[in-house]
């Protein structure tokens, strides 16, 4: 009973940003599962080693490019799909290290246009066939900088932008929660990715990581993928609305 509802064969799902780091172990737990899987990413190199990835580990994937920000591509993806069963929002940006007073119009509205933007366009379109179906499940990778206030680095464009995304993903489960389509989200910690290595390479940096982290160590991808895996299946079907917190204890001190 317990094994057959983590089971997701014949299902259908995509995710944003599949093509490295948290994205592609996601994609690859949803593909051991038993999904049918598209990855989407916004350059065709990121795209390439996704598939190229997968393939080469024997994992049947479709590869789609597909940029979160522009709401008109997703729409078309989102109709050349039909229904999803599983929508997984990964893609998102950091651009770290710049004091707040000197954040450019530019650079705030492109995290922003990411992380918030691209994630509420991927949501609207792809959940519109679910509501219409009457079932569906979203997975949202935020962080705990939703939560907290990161340390060394300055960040408060990033940090705003996961803390809307995790409201954003309550709004969503409150609204959709009748009408069969459960949404969620991660926040994940330190994670060891293509997009946290400016900070493990700067020893200042990685030292005030692991210092503030109790288990004293990065997460890896998969150990993200394996709670996307979690949310997306009817092992989690009382769940909706959750941020789930996966950080080694970072925000519990």
């Amino acid at each position: 009973m317990y094994l057959d509802k983590l089971d997701l064969t014949g299902r259908t799902a995509l995710v944003t940003g599949g093509g490295r780091g948290i994205g592609l172990a996601a994609a690859e737990a949803l593909i051991e599962a038993g999904a049918s899987v598209t990855i989407t990413a916004s350059t065709r190199e990121t795209i390439d080693n996704g598939e190229r990835v997968l393939t080469g580990k024997g994992h049947p994937v479709r590869a789609e490019l597909m940029d979160v920000t522009d709401s008109a591509r997703v729409a078309a993806v989102a109709r050349d799909h039909g229904t999803l069963d599983i929508l997984v929002c990964n893609a998102g940006v950091a651009r770290a290290d710049v004091a707040a007073e000197d954040v450019s119009d530019d650079h705030f509205r492109g995290v922003l246009d990411v992380n918030l933007n691209g994630v509420f366009w991927c949501c609207r379109e792809f959940g519109k066939p679910m509501l219409a179906r009457g079932r569906g499940t979203i997975v949202i990778i935020g962080s705990i900088s939703g939560h907290i206030v990161n340390r060394p680095q300055l960040q408060s464009y990033y940090n705003a932008s996961k803390a809307a995304v995790h409201q954003l993903s309550k709004s969503l489960a409150a609204e959709w929660a009748d009408r069969g389509v459960r949404v969620n989200a991660i926040a994940p910690g330190y994670v060891e990715t293509p997009m946290t290595q400016y900070g493990m390479a700067n020893p200042e940096t990685s030292d005030t990581w692991m210092s503030l982290t109790p288990t004293g160590r990065y997460g890896q991808p998969d150990e993200i993928g394996s709670i996307v895996h979690f949310l997306a299946s009817d092992a989690s079907s009382l769940m909706t609305g959750a941020v789930v917190v996966a950080d080694g204890g970072y925000t519990c001190w």
